[in-house]
């Protein structure tokens, strides 16, 4: 991924993150958000993936609802998001970009896997309209 388009998504992504509600900003202080270009092959191969620009973003960690004592020292929670999934998703058949496609493909991407933190599962996010 060139600069350029690493640049543009960033900005983008600012533009989303300053968009979303407070609740939603508080929740990403105690989950780290991390960007990466696209997953690495070993998380592709976890999450059952073939093509690296079809995973846009992953939450790792325990979902709220299944804490418990027991579960201390477990690493934290992080969500990750893939540029190029998200470009991907954003890109039209020419090859062009859709800036509005971009910002909404990320907003969903961030709420999606902030619903799995909180316990959501692929069905649901889908109903609610983050699938």
């Amino acid at each position: 991924m060139n600069d350029h388009l690493r640049t543009f998504f960033d900005d983008e992504l600012e533009r989303v993150l300053a968009e979303l509600p407070a609740e939603a900003t508080k929740l990403l202080d105690d989950v780290p958000l991390v960007v990466d270009d696209y997953p690495s092959r070993e998380i592709m191969q976890r999450v059952g993936v073939r093509h690296r620009a079809a995973l846009c973003g992953l939450y790792t960690g325990v979902p709220l609802i299944h804490r418990s004592v027991g579960l201390s020292g477990i690493p934290s929670d992080v969500i990750h998001i893939y540029r190029e999934g998200i470009l991907n998703q954003s890109t039209s058949r020419r090859g062009e970009i859709d800036s509005q496609k971009l910002h909404d493909q990320i907003r969903i991407t961030i709420l999606h896997e902030l619903g799995h933190h909180h316990g959501l599962t692929e069905k649901e996010l889908r109903a609610l309209g983050y699938g």
